[in-house]
C-alpha cells in the first residue's frame, strides 16, 4: 500500500532531503547509509552509557549478579528444592551445594573481566533502545498497514529477550555450573576445580545471550508469517527437522555436556516453536479473511 503525500512529506523532511518532489520518491543508496549511520551512532552511545554505569558499579554487580549462580545460597537452588517437595518428589529437585574457587591466570585478568561484564551487560541493558533504533530505520519503508502490525513490537521483542536471558541466568546457569563443579576426573583427587574468572564470565554471558536470542523465535515467526514466507502448516510439516535443529542449538548454548542442561534448553525451545505455529496459523487465517472481504 502506497504512503500518502503528507507521510512522504514528513518523512523526507525528517531526513533533511532538499531535492525536488520528483526526486524524493526514493532514497538513494547513500541516503540510506547516512540514515543507518546515525541510528548506529545513537545505539552505540546508549550501549556505552549503559556499559559505563555498569563499570562504575562493577564491584556490586560482580558480587551480587555475576557470582550469584555459582553461590550455594542462590535463589534457584532453594526454589527448585521446595518445588520438588511440593510435588512430593523428595529431594529429587534439590541440587547439592556448589562452591567454586575462581582464579585469575593473566596479569590483566581482573581488568579484562570487568570490561567484559560491562560490555555484555551494556548490550543487555540497552537492548530495547537498540531495537527501537532499528525499528525507526525500517519504519519509513513500511506501508501504513505494516506499521499497524508492528505496533508493540519493541515491547514483545524486549520481553522475549529478557525472558530468555532470565531463563539462562536463573535456571540454566545453576544447573550447568553445579554439574561442572561436581564432575570429577580420576579417583586420586589430585585435580582441583579452580576455573578462571574470564572463562566463567564467558560461559554465563553466552548462556544469557544465547537464550535471549533463542527466545525471539515466536516474534521472528510472526514477522515471517505476516510477510507471507511461512505458514502454520509449513511449520507443522517440518517440525521433525526443526526438532533436530533445536537439539543442536541446545547443545551449542549449553557449555556443559550433561543431558540435563540440554534438556532444560530444548523443552522451552520446543514450546516456543509450537507457540510460533499457533501465531503463524492465526496470521494465516486473518489474511485469508481479509482476502475474502476484498473479493466479496
Amino acid at each position: 500500500m502506497a504512503t500518502t503525500a503528507s507521510e512522504r512529506k514528513s518523512f523526507f523532511k525528517r531526513l533533511g532531503n532538499k531535492n525536488h518532489q520528483e526526486e524524493e520518491s526514493e532514497m538513494t543508496f547513500f541516503d540510506h547509509i547516512e540514515e543507518l549511520r546515525w541510528h548506529l551512532v545513537r545505539s552505540i552511545v546508549a550501549w556505552l552509557v549503559a556499559a559505563i554505569v555498569i563499570f562504575i558499579k562493577i564491584d556490586w554487580i560482580y558480587d551480587n549478579v555475576i557470582l550469584a549462580p555459582a553461590n550455594e545460597k542462590f535463589v534457584t537452588y532453594g526454589a527448585l528444592c521446595r518445588f520438588g517437595h511440593w510435588l512430593h518428589l523428595g529431594d529429587g529437585f534439590c541440587m547439592p551445594p556448589v562452591k567454586i574457587d575462581f582464579q585469575v591466570t593473566t596479569v590483566n585478568g581482573t581488568f579484562t573481566s570487568a570490561i567484559t561484564i560491562a560490555m555484555i551487560g551494556g548490550i543487555i541493558a540497552a537492548f530495547p533502545y537498540i531495537f527501537w533504533e532499528l525499528w525507526l530505520f525500517i519504519k519509513p519503508a513500511l506501508s501504513p498497514k505494516e506499521k499497524k502490525y508492528g505496533r508493540g513490537s519493541i515491547f514483545w521483542v524486549s520481553l522475549c529477550f529478557f525472558t530468555g536471558a532470565a531463563f539462562g541466568y536463573y535456571l540454566l546457569a545453576p544447573f550447568t555450573f553445579n554439574f561442572l563443579a561436581s564432575f570429577t576426573l580420576g579417583t586420586t583427587g589430585m585435580i582441583q576445580y579452580r576455573p578462571a574468572v574470564d572463562d566463567y564470565i564467558d560461559s554465563l554471558t553466552n548462556l544469557m545471550l544465547g537464550c535471549g536470542i533463542a527466545f525471539e523465535l515466536p516474534v521472528l515467526s510472526y514477522v515471517l508469517a505476516k510477510i507471507g514466507l511461512i505458514t502454520g502448516s509449513f511449520l507443522r510439516q517440518y517440525f521433525k527437522f526443526a526438532f533436530v535443529i533445536i537439539l543442536v542449538v541446545a547443545a551449542v548454548i549449553t557449555p556443559s555436556p550433561d543431558w540435563t542442561s540440554q534438556f532444560l534448553v530444548a523443552i522451552p525451545l520446543v514450546l516456543l516453536y509450537w507457540i510460533s505455529i499457533i501465531l503463524a496459523t492465526r496470521v494465516e487465517k486473518s489474511r485469508l479473511k481479509e482476502e475474502e472481504k476484498e473479493w466479496s
